[in-house]
């Protein structure tokens, strides 16, 4: 894991509150502060590696001011972008929860504020907090229902479906209400959304234009905006409640 540097000042935006959808969002007020009270604050830049594919280390990563990108290496040599993690979010659990070697990287995307907290320190809480531990608990099978959407995904709908539905659900969790829409507040570049679809980056050039020309979505330099939500949900294929969309239980 790659500590920050002495000396180097680091600029962490503001400190909650919380997406609605993450961990630190669905937890009352007291258990919320007793579980920021655990471990110690840790600070990170873009680029620095909090997590590392293969690694022993079993400590847990909450994130209080971040964006991180969670990759892993595949057989062919390449990285695969398997998602993003927000402030509110947690890293790092399921090593602390089965004690297996890191199932995957995770990279600081910005100024990323976080706690870092031990193994012991974390089951503990879990232990006495049964609120926190039924949320761990839906934050874990949230994170396994978003890979099997994928695997489901890949061997059934086009890339510019499941642009959309990356989309959707990126605005749904992580979307900043701007004046012209939703801002997805998760910087991307074009290959790292492309691996985050899991298409060849040219066809995800393609769609994307379709949804600019359809005036559903805008973009920029590392930034999308989403103009018009339902009708982005419905090239997504997806009804007026786009994250319930049924995937094998």
């Amino acid at each position: 894991m790659n500590g920050p540097e002495p000396g180097r000042r680091r600029v962490i935006r503001k400190v909650g509150p919380w997406p609605r959808g993450s961990l630190l969002g669905g937890l009352g007020d007291a258990t919320r502060d007793e579980l920021l009270g655990l471990g110690r604050p840790r600070q990170f830049t873009a680029g620095e590696t909090m997590i590392l594919e293969g690694d022993r280390a079993t400590d847990v990563f909450l994130l209080v001011d971040a964006c991180v990108k969670i990759t892993a290496n595949t057989e062919s040599g390449k990285v695969a972008l398997l998602g993003v993690r927000v402030g509110g979010d947690l890293v790092g659990e399921f090593a602390a929860l089965d004690g297996r070697p890191r199932a995957a990287t995770v990279t600081a995307a910005g100024p990323c504020l976080v706690r870092l907290i031990s193994q012991e320190a974390f089951v503990t809480f879990l232990g006495r907090c049964p609120e926190a531990s039924l949320a761990v608990n839906r934050a874990v099978v949230t994170k396994v229902r978003w890979t099997t959407r994928r695997r489901v995904e890949y061997g059934t709908f086009s890339t510019l479906t499941r642009l959309a539905r990356i989309l959707v659900e990126l605005a749904c969790s992580y979307g900043e209400p701007v004046n012209e829409g939703i801002m997805i507040g998760v910087s991307f570049t074009q290959p790292e959304l492309a691996a985050l679809v899991g298409a060849a980056d040219p066809t995800v050039h393609k769609a994307l234009t379709v949804l600019r020309r359809a005036g559903v979505v805008g973009t920029g330099y590392r930034r999308i905006v989403v103009h018009d939500i339902r009708r982005l949900q419905t090239f997504a294929g997806l009804g007026d409640n786009p994250l319930d969309y049924e995937v094998p239980a």
